[in-house]
């Protein structure tokens, strides 16, 4: 017997069938790229602190180029020689520290009760040691977030920053080597006391020459990006202070 196609049930029914093949095979598909989006996440992590320790594929003068994924993993572990999560001012050892969602620990964080876990990266690059820490905090439309590389007295020795959904020319500039340059050598402490470093408009030091003022050049026409970034290193970094007590 024909099938009548020009049924109000027969369209129904070809939705729904439609709708469910095509559900399945999306499922099917997503299941299976599960494995290689973690790996891309997890590379891409390594990447970011590596790059931030000074460990990247830069040539030219404004380059940002990481570390390749097919060899990211085995440079992860031949400059970071160990990592800590700093919790409940317990520092303890895990080599998946890296692998701690920030986001998710900042957003538990906000339960008095719970304890937030802190990661710890501890590098060693041209013979010095250097600690690498997470930040994360608000741009003017979504999340910005970075690494940032330091030595026992938390003088800068590299940074990464990128973002959500920043302006692009505008507040997505965070995440580019002029600026991003502009931190190493500033310092987050003064006589003991934590400073952060500020992101400051009308600075006097365009050149950023004067490492000791807690300051840099802001960014033309992105001023809440840039408080964002000032906003984002000071409550973070300010919370590994106990640890960086500890090495002084």
């Amino acid at each position: 017997m024909a099938i009548n196609t020009e049924k109000n049930s027969y369209t129904v029914i070809f939705a729904i069938v439609m709708v469910m093949v095509v559900g399945s095979i999306l499922a099917g598909l997503a299941q299976g790229l599960k494995p290689k989006v973690k790996a891309n996440e997890r590379f891409e992590k390594q990447q970011n602190i590596l790059y931030a320790l000074g460990v990247n594929n830069n040539e030219g003068a404004n380059d940002v180029e990481f570390i390749s994924t097919d060899v990211v993993e085995e440079e992860f572990n031949k400059y970071i020689k160990k990592q800590y999560v700093l919790q409940d001012g317990k520092l303890t050892e895990n080599d998946q520290a890296y692998l701690i969602d920030i986001k998710k620990e900042e957003t538990k964080a906000k339960d008095p009760n719970y304890s937030r876990k802190l990661p710890i990266f501890v590098g060693e690059k041209d013979g010095q040691e250097v600690y690498v820490v997470p930040v994360r905090g608000k741009g003017l439309w979504d999340a910005i977030w970075g690494f940032v590389a330091m030595d026992k007295t938390m003088t800068v020795t590299g940074v990464y920053f990128d973002h959500k959904g920043e302006t692009p020319g505008l507040g997505a500039e965070i995440k580019q080597r002029y600026f991003m340059d502009d931190f190493t050598g500033e310092k987050f402490i003064t006589g003991g006391a934590f400073q952060g470093i500020k992101v400051a408009k009308g600075n006097n030091d365009p050149k950023n020459e004067i490492k000791d003022d807690h300051e840099v050049d802001a960014l033309a026409g992105a001023t809440i990006t840039g408080d964002g970034v000032s906003a984002m290193l000071k409550k973070d970094v300010r919370m590994y202070m106990p640890y960086f007590e500890t090495l002084n």
